[in-house]
């Protein structure tokens, strides 16, 4: 397997990136939508970013328009939505497919992790989570009804805190 770190990506301003620019830390990544009737899990995941930033986690967020084209915007749309609309503050990536041919080379790699009922493969809709270590090994894989303050999702982020 590859490196999660290694990994090649794109802030949403089109900076090169990667997860090693976030080593460290813990990391919660999710493919995220401005137009899905789970939109609203950005106040929660906000929350949670602002709550446990200062004890090494940050939340990254992945837009994606391929569920239901409910993320059709641009870059400067979509951070406009999510700074307006719920005060994100955590760092964002280019829009990226999570699944099928034109998959972005970090979700192949999420996407093989099984979730809580041993299940692995395609990302079910907006607002999948996973859950990365802060020496980047995947941790767990939060399905898009869980929902960001959930107690199973908070008791995980808390049980792996780096400080």
């Amino acid at each position: 397997m590859t490196s999660l770190y290694d990994i090649a990506l794109h802030t949403i301003d089109g900076a090169e990136a990667s997860l090693g620019d976030h080593k460290g830390n813990l990391l919660l990544l999710v493919n995220v939508a401005s137009r899905c009737g789970l939109t609203p899990q950005y106040e929660g995941l906000e929350r949670l970013h602002e709550r446990y930033a200062g004890r090494g986690f940050t939340v990254l967020g992945f837009p994606c328009n391929q569920f239901g084209g409910q993320e059709p915007g641009t870059a400067d749309e979509i951070q406009e939505f999510c700074s307006t609309t719920y005060g994100v503050t955590f760092p964002l990536f280019e829009k990226a497919d999570v699944n099928g041919a034109s998959q972005q080379p970090l979700y192949a790699e999420l996407t093989q992790v099984a979730d809580a009922g041993g299940e692995a493969g395609d990302v079910q809709w907006n607002f999948e989570k996973f859950l990365v270590s802060a020496d980047g090994a995947v941790l767990g894989r939060f399905r898009p009804g869980v929902q960001p303050e959930s107690g199973e999702l908070v008791a995980a982020i808390e049980a792996n805190l780096p400080r």
